[in-house]
């Protein structure tokens, strides 16, 4: 009993005390790993990543990912330093790369270094596209999601030790504990967080892309593209890490307008598609 106790008041501690502020919610989210080693870390993986996969350079679509990322990259700091952010990016060390890969997909590191698939360009359909799908990638970034999911698998390790070690004299309840609790903190805490990261990095990306000066909506029609091929084929919402492509269709539609009228605030009146 005192020592699960003692593990309440050292997770309610740490939690209290390694908090940091989303600039786009103003909510205070986990930060149990600081940036200032997390950064590092991910530029280090982030070099032997390319070193081991083929980087494509000296093409259109290559050039295209660099200046498309650029502009996302001045329109957050457009956007952060409006709203009383300033200096929020100076340990951010941008860096675009494409890769020659077949898999559908693109992602951005804490600290601003990004990658695209070649496999994703067709479904990009264009320069619009690919700036939705960096402003996206971008806002799990700047929102610092990576940092609030490795913080968030810090506490459900934690857990697990508690919940095992309070049990360790009665084997049977401990191994009924483990499936409950597997079970219980990744479809009822793990993947809604996952879910909601994915949905506040859309409409973040929405806003920093219609600042870079492209039509927001076009995101819209990047996951209709996105649903037709993949066939259709997806786990129930409640099972997956990301939101439906339905509901992220939706969701875009929504918030469209508002990416305009942000925009509008920097004086972009025309937005490319």
């Amino acid at each position: 009993m005192k020592f699960k106790k003692t593990i309440s008041l050292l997770t309610i501690f740490i939690v209290f005390m390694s908090c940091s502020t989303n600039p786009f919610t103003g909510k205070k989210t986990l930060a149990l790993v600081p940036n200032s080693q997390l950064f590092p870390m991910a530029f280090q993986e982030y070099t032997s990543f390319l070193k081991e996969h083929k980087v494509v350079r000296g093409t259109k679509e290559a050039q295209m990912i660099t200046n498309v990322g650029r502009k996302i990259a001045v329109a957050s700091e457009r956007w952060l330093t409006a709203n009383g952010y300033a200096g929020y990016l100076k340990d951010y060390k941008w860096e675009y790369n494409l890769v020659d890969d077949p898999t559908v997909n693109a992602w951005c590191m804490p600290g601003g270094k990004i990658v695209f698939y070649t496999g994703i360009l067709p479904i990009a359909n264009g320069e619009a596209g690919i700036a939705a799908i960096m402003g996206h990638e971008v806002a799990h970034a700047l929102a610092n999601h990576g940092q609030q999911r490795m913080s968030a698998g810090q506490l459900q390790a934690l857990g697990a030790i508690a919940g095992n070690v309070a049990l360790s004299s009665d084997p049977e309840n401990q191994e009924i504990f483990n499936q409950a609790y597997g079970i219980g903190t990744t479809v009822g805490v793990m993947l809604p967080f996952s879910r909601n990261h994915e949905s506040e990095a859309d409409r973040i990306g929405l806003t920093l892309m219609a600042i870079a000066g492209y039509e927001p909506i076009e995101a819209a029609n990047l996951w209709r593209r996105m649903k037709a091929n993949s066939g259709g084929q997806a786990p129930p919402e409640f099972l997956s890490t990301h939101p439906s492509s339905d509901t992220r269709i939706k969701n875009i539609t929504d918030w469209a307008p508002q990416a305009r009228a942000e925009a509008r605030k920097f004086g972009v009146t025309k937005f490319k598609k």
